[in-house]
């Protein structure tokens, strides 16, 4: 896997999530101003014709920017939404007919990178790398990791996929909340050991979705992923539904900043 060489950049990267709140141009751009480096697309909502116009406007604002901004297109995976939340098939196909048709969008628009939901072993990824090649696609495949039987498997998974995505939100639902911290570090530690990337993803500004300003205990979870290792940290529902999106870039920035200048850590980077 490519990874830009730290001469060029020193921190971290901030994957932002493109949403209602943020697709805007102007809106975009002020978030890619305040550091965006990486954005994902949640491809659980929305339509795919709506996909068109965002993926060109990315493009065409990181252009102007004279940056280049890889997209990550989140798939939505075996997932049933409930009124009460959601849940998802444990047996089932770990690709589902909607994702294919995904993975087929996203070959077309050459889009870089696809997230992988519900992880369970490396034969799900081989299997989604199949499927991307057979669509003649040329995405990199994150390894989303939020069940419990993909902690079993983790080695396996971490060396069949590019990048590895620690989605706290449902990995909490499979383990005890008070291990999360310990399972995030030990991920950390074992993706970096394989030298590839890692994100740490799910609800890092989680109050910014109503408040320009983040808690104490949020700049510390930033800074507490970035120290451990992580290549990247996401935001979701605080860029793509929130009242405050450019503020979270501006925030998830100076945590991680504060956090490089203090332990030197030099990052991999997605493409």
């Amino acid at each position: 896997m490519t990874t830009t060489p730290a001469s060029q950049t020193q921190r971290a990267q901030i994957v932002a999530t493109v949403g209602p709140a943020s697709a805007s141009r102007d809106i975009f751009s002020a978030m890619v101003a305040a550091g965006l480096d990486v954005v994902r697309l949640n491809f659980a909502w929305g339509t795919l014709d709506e996909r068109v116009p965002q993926i060109a406007m990315i493009r065409e604002v990181a252009a102007g920017a004279g940056k280049h901004i890889p997209i990550i297109q989140d798939l939505p995976g075996p997932r049933v939404q409930e009124q009460s939340g959601h849940t998802y098939d444990h047996t089932g196909a770990s690709l589902t007919e909607q994702d294919k048709t995904s993975i087929a969008f996203g070959a077309a628009h050459q889009l870089e990178y696809l997230a992988l939901s519900f992880v369970g072993s490396a034969a799900d990824v081989e299997e989604c790398r199949a499927v991307v090649a057979a669509a003649g696609g040329a995405q990199k495949i994150i390894a989303k990791i939020e069940r419990k039987v993909a902690l079993e498997h983790i080695d396996a998974i971490i060396a069949a996929s590019d990048a590895i995505m620690i989605a706290r939100g449902d990995l909490g639902s499979e383990v005890p909340l008070e291990e999360i911290p310990f399972i995030e570090a030990d991920l950390i530690a074992k993706t970096r050991a394989a030298g590839k990337p890692v994100i740490t993803a799910t609800q890092m500004l989680f109050s910014m979705i109503d408040h320009p300003t983040p808690s104490r205990a949020e700049v510390t979870d930033i800074e507490y992923a970035v120290a451990h290792g992580s290549d990247a940290v996401m935001l979701s529902d605080e860029t793509a539904a929130g009242k405050y999106p450019v503020e979270a870039v501006e925030h998830m920035r100076l945590g991680i900043e504060a956090t490089q200048r203090h332990e030197g850590l030099l990052p991999l980077h997605l493409l």
